[in-house]
């Protein structure tokens, strides 16, 4: 189940990887396009120097995926009722590594591209919508399609689009990391949830074999 849940979040962080226009006046679904074609086209540039350090992954999640993840609500999402058990001064810390977390999740599920192509649900006018949902399909020759969908909330200060969550077949990433870490969480505290994905963290990354 887990390995076909990262095989899932493979597709959708190909999507998400880079190219997000700030603009206001941008267009979410046209933003995504724009995200999907300027990935693929990186990941095939940078292959060889990946398949020799596949650190690289980690780089490319830091500069071109972080900045347009709103991180920050999809760590306190995910702590879900159990935040106002956690005390204020460790939410700094929490989201913090929350982050790098998120940088090694998609870094890791980025191993999986194998030149997989997309196609988009049509453009829609947008009117006066702060919250929105992006359907995509990634076409795989050796493996089934994959039906994906993008959250994405609209800033009421800066007027940015951005990506708080993805549903791959049904499956939340937000939510199954609320599982994941619930139990954790009302057992053990937040250090062990922090600690938890520090771990994670800390594994190098190792590509899908081909």
């Amino acid at each position: 189940m887990l390995k076909r849940f990262t095989q899932l979040l493979a597709g959708g962080c190909l999507l998400l990887s880079s190219g997000f226009v700030q603009a206001e006046e941008t267009n979410p679904y046209e933003m995504i396009q724009q995200v999907a074609n300027k990935t693929f086209a990186r990941i095939k540039s940078e292959r060889s120097e990946i398949e020799k350090n596949p650190e690289l992954l980690r780089t490319i999640m830091e500069d071109e995926l972080l900045p347009h993840i709103d991180y920050n609500f999809s760590a306190l999402k995910v702590l879900g009722n159990n935040f106002k058990k956690v005390p204020r001064d460790r939410i700094p810390e929490y989201i913090a590594v929350f982050r790098s977390y998120l940088i090694t999740t998609y870094a890791s599920a980025l191993s999986y591209y194998k030149n997989q192509q997309v196609e988009f649900q049509p453009t829609k006018e947008l009117d006066d919508e702060t919250a929105i949902t992006v359907r995509a399909i990634i076409k795989d020759q050796n493996r089934p399609d994959i039906n994906l969908s993008f959250k994405l909330r609209k800033n009421k200060r800066t007027n940015e689009w951005k990506t708080y969550d993805m549903v791959a077949e049904g499956i939340s990433m937000l939510s199954s990391k609320q599982s994941e870490f619930e139990s954790i969480l009302r057992k053990d505290g937040i250090q062990a949830v922090i600690d938890s994905m520090k771990s994670a963290i800390d594994k190098p990354l190792v590509l899908e074999s081909k």
